[in-house]
């Protein structure tokens, strides 16, 4: 066996993987394999954002587009710490990348050196990593490196998909053992399971005595990448399909039988199937508080009444907040295509049968549209919210991939956006952390070059992350930030304006001195970072400003000035408890 350095041999298998990028920062503690990484770079490229949280969203969003991983490599301490909310992020919503992350020199482990963690166990940073990760391991020695690598691989893409981290002491990059590259992981031919025959039947026993079926489908889906037979299955028996965010683009959202999300800030008409369906067909979901409306009965949907088979590749995941029906642990494209292929050989379930259902959603749309539609082209300064994710719905192409940040404009495009690709709307959905969208963007940028990238951020979250301009610059990703400008807290402004009389506090952006609203020039803050910049306060700019920012395919932030007084139409609830549940502004809870 060849004599190898560890980090040598990281980055020989990383090369062998095919992971085209490394996202990282440099430190002391891991400039011990900047120099093998030096060596691969002809086929391993080091991406070196400003922050460590940025890393880590940009391998989450890189993944979420792909669906290949990539690692991230940070230094010992504060800068692996700083990896915590981007692995929870992916955790949260089933995806994965490798985190790579430095620790001090075995021989000093327990006495304290700089930034060791060591007050209940030496080196102790795994215990820091372990409720946010798949697995964590720990090879203190090169000869341990190889089984850590390929088992480290296989965690991540093996079942439901999440994170792994892999934290190293220093003096393994640079000492050397007689070591050889693990044998290829499971990256190509990961097992895919399926449901057994009877489970097969008696879904579709179920489907068969069914007036009023509804497909409800997540990441999980999207993971599995099941839009084909999703659609198919979906239009063959005209049986609609609630999405949640992360589901959003498996089947073409401007499809009728697309109903959109579900919950507290869904559309109507998918509320409205959630509570008048008899069958829920759920692939790859997980039934939170928000598609849920918190579990209240007749808000969102009607279980155990209604009755429920639930899919999921996790086994963990059925029957966390409703017993189901019958529950089956299975790959959703895997599945879809075995109830393909049971229904074809049943007279007893067709497109016909289920023909006054879909009357009634039709009805159901209609309500909604003429509710919603008018404001959509209302023309006012600051913009309505409608009118601008109604003008980047024309205006931005079919291979938009769109990325969104947590705050209020989030909650805008869940109600109204259709996504027409899947894997084409990233979001936060689990953890919704802040910066995700606005750094997982370029990360998207880097996995699709030749699409178009654009995250529509608040004001908040691009506040926090503004170092992703520089970035953007360097590696001259043409990315587009709209900045969703309110000056102000928004989503949370609304809950204490809801929750609490109207009063406020923390949660406006103004001037100590003058009172009035304040927030930073963004569009002078992107010129001064080398990337283009506009500022957008009445209608008649947006079309302009997003048309220059897609031809200059250059890194740009418009900042769209957004009405902060107009709040989305609630359809369903969500509660805060032991605060009480609001009723839904528009639509009434049906308990069956």
């Amino acid at each position: 066996m060849p004599k190898m350095k560890g980090g040598e041999l990281i980055a020989e298998y990383l090369v062998q993987e095919e992971v085209p990028y490394v996202f990282g920062i440099c430190g002391h503690g891991n400039v011990g394999i900047l120099d093998a990484l030096h060596g691969v770079r002809d086929k391993v490229k080091l991406i070196s954002p400003r922050h460590e949280q940025c890393a880590g969203h940009m391998a989450d969003a890189y993944y979420r587009v792909k669906h290949r991983p990539v690692a991230t490599l940070t230094s010992t301490g504060p800068g692996s710490a700083n990896m915590v909310m981007s692995l929870a992020t992916a955790l949260a919503d089933s995806s994965t990348f490798m985190a790579i992350t430095a620790n001090v020199p075995t021989s000093q482990h327990n006495r304290a050196p700089f930034q060791e963690l060591y007050a209940h166990n030496q080196a102790d940073f795994a215990a820091v990593m372990r409720p946010v990760v798949k697995r964590s391991f720990q090879p203190t020695r090169v000869d341990m490196l190889p089984l850590a690598l390929r088992q480290a691989m296989d965690t991540m893409v093996t079942g439901r998909p999440g994170p792994v981290n892999i934290d190293i002491p220093y003096n393994v990059f640079q000492e050397e053992a007689d070591v050889e590259l693990p044998a290829a992981s499971r990256l190509n031919n990961a097992p895919r399971p399926g449901a057994s025959t009877q489970d097969i039947t008696a879904v579709l026993d179920l489907l068969a005595s069914a007036h009023r079926p509804v497909l409800f489908i997540g990441h999980g889906a999207t993971l599995a990448e099941a839009g084909p037979e999703l659609t198919e299955f979906s239009q063959r028996l005209g049986i609609p399909v609630i999405t949640s965010p992360n589901g959003m683009g498996c089947i073409p959202m401007d499809d009728p039988l697309a109903l959109g999300f579900i919950g507290r800030n869904g559309a109507y008409p998918a509320n409205q199937a959630g509570r008048y369906s008899d069958l829920v067909i759920t692939i790859g979901t997980r039934f939170d508080d928000r598609s849920s409306s918190t579990w209240h009965p007749g808000y969102s949907w009607n279980f155990p009444k209604t009755k429920l088979v639930h899919v999921d590749i996790d086994p963990t995941e059925l029957g966390r907040n409703y017993p189901p029906t019958l529950g089956i642990i299975a790959d959703a494209k895997v599945f879809m295509r075995q109830l393909l292929t049971g229904v074809a050989d049943r007279q007893d379930i067709e497109s016909s049968k289920f023909g006054e259902w879909r009357d009634e959603i039709n009805g159901w749309h209609n309500e909604w549209n003429s509710f919603v539609r008018p404001h959509f082209e209302d023309s006012t300064s600051p913009l309505r919210p409608e009118f601008v994710v109604g003008s980047l719905q024309k205006m931005l192409p079919d291979d938009v991939i769109l990325s969104l940040d947590s705050g209020v404009h989030h909650n805008w495009f869940m109600q109204f956006w259709k996504a027409r690709r899947p894997q084409s709307m990233l979001n936060s959905w689990g953890y919704s952390s802040m910066g995700f969208g606005v750094c997982g963007i370029l990360g998207a940028q880097l996995a699709a070059p030749d699409r178009p990238c654009v995250a529509v951020v608040g004001d908040g979250g691009f506040t926090m992350t503004p170092y992703v301009l520089c970035t953007a610059v360097e590696y001259n990703l043409p990315v587009v930030w709209i900045v969703w400008n309110n000056f102000a807290w928004g989503a949370i402004r609304d809950l204490q304006y809801g929750l609490f009389d109207g009063r406020e506090i923390g949660t406006a952006f103004y001037h100590g001195q003058t009172g009035e609203k304040y927030n930073p020039d963004f569009a002078a803050w992107a010129r001064a970072c080398g990337a283009d910049g506009m500022t957008v306060t009445h209608p008649q700019q947006l079309q302009g400003a997003i048309e220059a920012a897609l031809k200059n395919r250059r890194p740009c932030v418009i900042d769209v000035h957004v009405d902060a007084e107009v709040r989305p139409p609630s359809t369903g609830t969500w509660q805060l408890p032991p605060l009480g549940r609001p009723e839904p502004m528009f639509g009434k809870p049906y308990i069956a």
